[in-house]
């Protein structure tokens, strides 16, 4: 099946500063990087890019809300896009021990180890430097993958 052709799930951890991370419904990790925009409008003209670039995501996950999940959301709705929004916490609690994301600091580092296995495990290439904003987004589609029954379990069992 063509790339085109399946759903694809891309997850945003929202802000000037966004993550972004595009998932297959096959689950394949198929990129990821951020964006540090300086204004909305700038956000703006790059999420109408994003939604409509191939492979075309069929869901979008966003973390965040807000006038800036708004934008995502307006953009989404035109192109009917599935959306959905989320808290932090909603993928930390299925993702990590509530020992692991106690304070913020210790919540990124645990996010940085965990997003690089999802990249090795997904097919991603790997990063020499992982900026907390791409790692979170990496988590958000491994969440929404979860969620949408693309993936069965995590971490992924090997036979």
């Amino acid at each position: 099946m063509s790339n085109e052709k399946l759903h694809h799930l891309l997850a945003v951890d929202v802000g000037l500063h966004t993550g972004l991370a595009l998932f297959s419904e096959n689950a394949e990790l198929l990129w990821y990087r951020s964006h540090h925009l300086s204004s909305p409008a700038k956000l703006k003209k790059v999420i109408g890019k994003l939604l409509r670039e191939q492979p075309r995501p069929t869901h979008v996950l966003l973390e965040g809300g807000g006038p800036l999940a708004e934008l995502w959301i307006t953009e989404a709705d035109k192109l009917s896009i599935e959306t959905t929004q989320i808290h932090a916490q909603q993928w930390r609690n299925r993702l990590f021990y509530s020992r692991q994301h106690r304070s913020g600091s210790q919540a990124k580092r645990e996010a940085d180890g965990l997003a690089r296995q999802v990249i090795e495990q997904l097919g991603g290439k790997k990063p020499t430097s992982l900026r907390h904003d791409t790692a979170e987004a990496i988590l958000i589609g491994l969440f929404g993958l979860l969620e949408l029954g693309w993936l069965v379990q995590w971490p992924i069992k090997k036979d």
